[in-house]
């Protein structure tokens, strides 16, 4: 394994540590702390510094166009982005109202961006390597469970 690869998937790892830990610690509290915030910007940091790094290995090693893990990768920088920008807002202006929709927010955003980690992790580990579309579909349906378990006990948390 290359140096880079190796850098790549541990910035790429420890940014769903942090992306992890910033949207639990902020459903357990029920309110967004500059803690959360700060994991929120570390996640986004260190997915894009791995992204940036898999993304010149890709070209170095001559693979071609814009294929789902890369569109889904980009994507999910993009609405992590968004997350941050926008949890740095509702922190700053201590809104509750605000905060109880970033609370959502942060759950879908953090379901979404487990889609291109997980068709990463299953293409690029060599004992699993399942195709591209195989890939996507197991991530989806994986996505699709932790969806189902978290939503629904946030919605029976409502009802009661």
């Amino acid at each position: 394994m290359s140096l880079e690869l190796v850098i790549a998937s541990s910035a790429i790892t420890a940014a769903l540590a942090f992306y992890t830990v910033g949207v639990f610690a902020e459903r357990r509290a029920g309110s967004l702390k500059l803690s959360h915030v700060l994991l929120f910007w570390a996640g986004l940091v260190c997915d894009t510094t791995g992204t940036a790094v898999m993304t010149n290995i890709a070209q170095t090693s001559g693979a071609a166009g814009f294929g789902i893990h890369a569109v889904s990768g980009m994507l999910a920088i993009a609405l992590m982005l968004v997350h941050a920008i926008w949890a740095t807002a509702t922190y700053v202006r201590h809104n509750e109202r605000a905060e109880k929709t970033f609370h959502t927010f942060s759950t879908f955003v953090w379901l979404l961006w487990l889609v291109p980690y997980i068709i990463g992790m299953l293409v690029g580990i060599p004992a699993i390597h399942l195709q591209t579309v195989c890939a996507v579909g197991t991530s989806v349906i994986v996505v699709a469970a932790f969806a189902f378990v978290l939503l629904r006990r946030d919605f029976s948390r409502r009802s009661h």
